[in-house]
């Protein structure tokens, strides 16, 4: 297979943080431990207030391991963004700050290191605004990464809020494309099994909301320009969708506040193909567009997607949808210029 897709959804987990100076390290501070090899690779546990919170491998912070695992995905270019439990919008903004400046520094080393394979979104501390801006500018004009990743919510802040307004008309006037990947989702208190059912079940719910929520708040209304993308393919978002439509043809409060069809809205947003099922993701072209759909794998987490194109390529679709879906979005989300797409098996 002919390696062209762009999966716009890879997460980064550094080697190593940096370790805190003062005598007292701050709650919810990350450290790295050393934890036995497996397979041939390097394994760490991610250690967060005494806690394993997940175990990694090295092929979170090796690029030279992650390139060599492209090729079989069908991936060109990857975009790298932090392990969402390190956006760190619970910490004081004083003690998140340095660490979102050194996954950010982390990331634009690795796509340095990549020769260009690799592109970057950063993170921002989303809970202070004057600080998450003034992180934006770094991560923008003396970092060069390609965008910025964010959380489902932000300390329970929804992403239509006018709160967070701000953040997102620098994002707009700058041209910095938008991820939001799904965070310390609610519903967990409804479910009944192992800690593992939040990413399979509560991201989906939280990514849904996010995305109805910045409907409801007519963030794209105003911000025409502003480039959002959703990960889990949008999670509970295209059976939401329906729902808001019809209430929004039904009430008139509805009618009064969103000011656009939530239809036509939701046909500006992008969300990535990580649903782990063609039918599925044949619904999501049906309802969004063709145009707004682009590859995501999770890499290199083990609940990831292993063979993203050919997933796409299962969903028969005509020449120009197919190469939109493996990389013509995702270039065009990214800002990236007019660049070859057709993939051949």
């Amino acid at each position: 297979m002919t390696c062209c897709g762009i999966d716009i959804h890879a997460h980064v987990v550094p080697g190593h943080f940096p370790a805190w100076l003062d005598r007292q390290i701050p709650q919810g501070w990350p450290a790295m431990v050393e934890a036995p090899a497996r397979a041939g690779h390097c394994h760490r546990h991610v250690m967060i207030d005494g806690k394993n919170y997940r175990t990694v491998t090295d092929h979170c912070w090796n690029v030279a391991r992650r390139l060599a695992d492209l090729p079989e995905m069908g991936i060109a270019t990857q975009v790298i963004s932090p392990m969402p439990e390190l956006l760190s919008y619970w910490l004081p903004a004083g003690t998140a700050q340095p660490l979102v400046r050194f996954l950010n520094e982390t990331i634009a080393a690795m796509v340095a290191e990549s020769n260009g394979v690799l592109q970057g979104f950063g993170a921002v501390p989303l809970q202070d605004m004057n600080l998450a801006l003034a992180e934006l500018d770094y991560l923008h004009s003396h970092l060069h990464l390609s965008g910025v990743e964010i959380g489902s919510h932000i300390n329970g802040i929804p992403l239509g809020d006018m709160r967070l307004r701000p953040f997102f008309e620098a994002c707009a006037e700058r041209d910095i494309p938008v991820f939001v990947h799904a965070l310390k989702p609610t519903g967990m208190d409804r479910l009944v099994g192992p800690a593992q059912l939040q990413q399979v079940l509560a991201y989906p719910s939280d990514v849904g909301l996010a995305a109805t929520s910045v409907i409801t708040g007519n963030l794209l209304e105003s911000l025409p320009a502003l480039r959002l993308a959703f990960s889990h393919g949008g999670g509970t978002f295209a059976s939401l969708l329906p729902r808001l439509q019809q209430g929004w043809l039904v009430f008139p409060d509805l009618q009064e506040s969103i000011q656009t069809a939530p239809v036509t809205q939701a046909r500006q947003l992008y969300f990535d193909t990580l649903v782990f099922d063609p039918h599925t993701l044949q619904h999501l072209i049906q309802q969004f567009g063709a145009s707004q759909l682009m590859l995501g794998t999770d890499y290199p987490f083990n609940f990831r997607e292993k063979h993203p194109a050919q997933q796409v390529l299962a969903c028969q679709l005509n020449d120009a949808d197919r190469d939109a879906l493996l990389s013509g979005n995702a270039a065009r989300f990214l800002g990236f210029a007019s660049q070859q797409t057709r993939i051949s098996t």
